[in-house]
């Protein structure tokens, strides 16, 4: 659990009576390679702390092609938050490219402490401004960046996942073929 602590500490500090509080709802587990932690169709009810490995949260078209929206690398927290805030069903999965640990906590329950702590409350709202933020930007990248500028800024952001996971989720995730990925690849390895 000192993960969780110094992981949630870092974002904002939380008192010690409110981790008196929130501690016991956290219960650890694993998230095996392929298992989904939220999934398509089916109405949100956690959120976890990624404590190591890989989640991808994606969707597919109508077609069946897997778009990859985010990867998640142990530290973070992943939820279906949209579904979490509304309790509509998620449209976007989450699922596990790696062998994973969490500490899983049911949503309501936590957000029922919020008038109480004060604190837990700025540091969600502190998660929610820095996702919405990475979705602003990722979205801003697809327009504006070319396929190698986009490649160049997935190294910088994820410097370890390209050695953890497939090509195909890195294409997709840049919204390029894999075809495409290997072209770039090339180029920067003959340079």
């Amino acid at each position: 659990m000192n993960e969780l602590k110094d992981y949630f500490n870092a974002i904002s500090k939380l008192n010690e009576s409110t981790w008196d509080k929130i501690i016991p709802f956290f219960k650890e587990g694993k998230l095996l390679k392929n298992e989904y932690f939220a999934q398509e169709n089916k109405t949100a009810r956690q959120i976890a702390f990624l404590k190591t490995g890989v989640v991808r949260a994606f969707f597919i078209n109508q077609e069946g092609k897997d778009y990859n929206k985010q990867f998640f690398v142990g530290q973070s927290i992943i939820g279906a938050y949209t579904s979490l805030l509304t309790g509509n069903k998620n449209l976007i999965a989450q699922q596990a490219l790696t062998d994973c640990v969490i500490y899983t906590c049911d949503y309501k329950t936590l957000t029922a402490l919020f008038d109480e702590c004060s604190d837990l409350e700025r540091f969600a709202r502190k998660i929610a401004e820095y996702y919405f933020l990475e979705k602003e930007k990722k979205e801003i990248e697809i327009v504006l960046l070319d396929a190698s500028q986009r490649y160049i800024l997935f190294q910088k952001e994820f410097p370890t996942l390209e050695q953890l996971i497939s090509q195909f989720h890195i294409a997709s995730y840049l919204g390029i073929s894999a075809t495409q990925l290997s072209r770039i690849r090339k180029q920067f390895a003959s340079k």
